[in-house]
């Protein structure tokens, strides 16, 4: 943990490295730098991968994370760094439990529980394939934002979206940094699919802005097998269901090669503008809702 830059930043002038570099301060308390995003408000998974870098400094190392839930409370701004408070709810001689809260000034951005498995041998199977009907990453045009997501995406389907991705940048060996580097890639797959289950499809991005708001009202992860998020992974996503402006959507992260790394599962919140609309809590989507890039 080394000290964070004072000045702010845009997240082209950072790296996630920097963005893993969390400060003490107090006991279970770390502090994060909080860039500026294309969109204003802070990217969502980089409040989750910071959450749960949070959390691994307070469990052993022998223990891995397995699950994380978060749920997006209010956005959070670049103006000022977010402070992250961690409870240490549970260690047991199999699982750890945290909690950790994200604050601004003003108040709670990101509440998360993460449960961590000491490891332990027994059978490896995959039932979950990866899709053969998707395009490679290279004939599909980027959607990537900040030098640091790399993102290619596709809907193949009603209710179904395919996104490559990937962190643009190195990372160290260390399986803690990988499993924050796809927690952080995470959040830039799933609402693709809930939008295109929604009856209104609107490909020009400044009118699809003009038409809808929205935000990642809650994210989950399920960590079944290390991959390295610097490499092109495959994000299978399918929005289950789509009704009162919210849409369930379940998601398989692979690798190139076919190993199911993990399982994504988000609430996204789609609502077609209506005069007077207020800006939606949660954390905002960089794919074209909220005013934001595509």
């Amino acid at each position: 943990m080394t000290d964070a830059p004072k000045k702010r930043l845009k997240i082209g002038e950072v790296s996630f490295e920097d963005l893993m570099a969390l400060v003490q301060h107090g006991p279970d308390t770390f502090v994060g730098v909080a860039p500026r995003y294309p969109w204003g408000r802070l990217f969502g998974g980089q409040v989750v991968a910071q959450a749960l870098r949070a959390a691994q400094f307070t469990v052993d190392e022998r223990f891995g994370i397995h699950s994380l839930h978060a749920y997006f409370i209010r956005g959070g701004t670049h103006r000022e760094p977010v402070r992250f408070e961690v409870d240490r709810i549970r260690n047991g001689r199999s699982f750890a439990t945290r909690r950790v809260v994200a604050r601004q000034s003003n108040g709670a951005i990101l509440n998360l529980s993460a449960s961590f498995q000491r490891d332990e041998e027994s059978v490896d199977v995959q039932p979950s394939q990866l899709p053969v009907d998707i395009p490679r990453p290279e004939d599909i045009e980027d959607s990537g934002w900040g030098q640091m997501l790399e993102r290619r995406r596709t809907s193949p389907g009603f209710g179904r979206s395919v996104t490559w991705l990937r962190l643009a940048q190195d990372l160290p060996a260390d399986p803690l940094m990988q499993a924050c580097g796809l927690a952080f890639i995470s959040d830039a797959a799933p609402t693709g699919a809930a939008r295109a289950a929604h009856p209104v499809q609107i490909d020009d991005p400044d009118l699809r802005r003009a038409h809808f708001t929205g935000a990642s009202l809650d994210h989950a992860v399920y960590f079944h097998r290390p991959i390295d998020p610097t490499e092109w992974l495959v994000a299978d996503v399918l929005c289950h269901t789509l009704v009162g402006a919210r849409g369930i959507t379940v998601g398989n992260i692979f690798t190139a090669d076919g190993v199911h790394g993990a399982t994504i599962v988000q609430e996204v919140l789609l609502r077609e503008r209506r005069p007077n609309d207020e800006t939606p809590q949660g954390s905002p989507q960089p794919d074209g809702l909220g005013g934001k890039d595509t």
